[in-house]
């Protein structure tokens, strides 16, 4: 198996060097770039393959947001993990709105970063903890709808499945709640992220809110 290619921006040297240098360690990622802002971020995708960006948000210039933006729109098989120290719900739900994959807080540790970014170059999410809880809370906020809108053709544990990602829960977290594997979990997102038109966890977790489920 190839490694996945990753493109660090942050503007902040003492940030993102070390990153790159940490992320570098693991055997499945490459980190091929390391750049101080959105314009560096383009030039260097129209030079070379990569699979994910791990990208700040505020930066001089083309920022995180508007980057994002233009990776959905040019480069769509890019994946985009947001890493900031910014966790406000106009923040986050612009990067996700822009089509970033993934959001995590400065206050991540490499794990959890090596993780997001397995993830995003697999098509799947990652919201950081806190982030997680700001979006439902937002969404919560917001939603006026009672009535369900879903497919009708769900099956009773797609549904299940449904209301545990508006909660919040991991793969880990669902298939412990509901007493199935991680495995059969990813089975059943699939196949409802299918019939319900969805595209990433976010959307679902919005989704699945608006429904009434969480």
């Amino acid at each position: 198996m190839s490694a996945i290619r990753v493109v660090v921006a942050d503007d902040q040297a003492a940030v993102r060097e070390p990153l790159a240098a940490v992320l570098d360690l693991s055997d499945d990622i490459d980190v091929v770039d390391a750049v101080a802002d959105g314009a560096q971020v383009l030039e260097t995708l129209a030079r070379e393959p990569v699979d994910v960006v791990l990208m700040d948000l505020r930066m001089p210039g083309l920022d995180g947001i508007e980057t994002t933006r233009r990776l959905s729109e040019e480069y769509p098989d890019v994946a985009v993990v947001v890493l900031t120290t910014f966790a406000d719900d106009e923040s986050i739900l612009a990067a996700l709105s822009a089509g970033a994959r993934g959001y995590l807080t400065k206050n991540s540790g490499r794990q959890d970063i090596t993780r997001a970014i397995r993830a995003a170059s697999a098509g799947q999410s990652v919201l950081d903890r806190a982030v997680q809880d700001r979006l439902l809370a937002s969404v919560r906020n917001s939603v006026r709808t009672t009535e369900p809108e879903l497919p009708a053709d769900l099956t009773p544990r797609e549904r299940e499945v449904f209301a545990a990602i508006g909660l919040g829960l991991s793969n880990r977290g669902i298939a412990e709640k509901l007493f199935i594997s991680e495995a059969t979990v990813k089975t059943h997102i699939n196949n409802l992220f299918a019939k319900a038109g969805i595209r990433d966890r976010a959307e679902a977790v919005r989704r699945a809110i608006s429904a009434g489920l969480a």
